[in-house]
This record gives structure tokens, sequence and C-alpha cells, in this order.
């Protein structure tokens, strides 16, 4: 069996990737999103689409800071259940 650790290292395991493939709900979803992004951007002046791309830009950055902070809180309660479950 491979290391999950040494796995995770080398860059073969990508949760926040993985996370979001799995669920059918999640591409309906997606799908949904960017059915509504369009329509919504053919109402746009040239002003609102810059306006809407920096929004955009700042939702980018905020879900990747939120992904790593859940996953990094996840691990860490993860780790408390394995190192409880030996004891």
């Amino acid at each position: 069996m491979k290391s999950m650790i040494k796995e995770l290292w080398h860059g073969n395991i990508i949760p926040q990737e993985d996370s979001r493939n799995n669920s059918k709900e999640m591409k309906e979803l997606l799908g949904y999103m960017a059915r509504h992004h369009e329509d919504l951007a053919k109402t746009f002046t040239d002003e609102q689409k810059e306006i809407f791309e920096k929004f955009h830009d700042c939702l980018d950055e905020y879900v990747s800071i939120a992904e790593a902070a859940i996953f990094e809180y996840a691990f860490k309660l993860g780790m408390q259940i394995a190192i409880e479950a030996l004891n």
C-alpha cells in the first residue's frame, strides 16, 4: 500500500481538485452556475463587466483561502480522531 503522506507530499493527491468533481450534484450545480453567469454577463455594460470580473477575482481568492482553512481544520480533526482511536 502506498504511503498517503508521501502521495500528498509529491502532489499525487490533490483534495481540493478531487472533491469538486466527485459529486453529480456539484457537477449539475456548476452547469447551472455557468449558464446563469453567461445569461447575466450578456446584460452588462462594459463597466459592469469590469466590476463583475473584479468581484469574481475576489470571490475566487476568498474561496481558495476558505478551502485551505477547511482542509487544515479537517486534517487536524482527522488526526485527533486517529490519536484518540489509538489510545
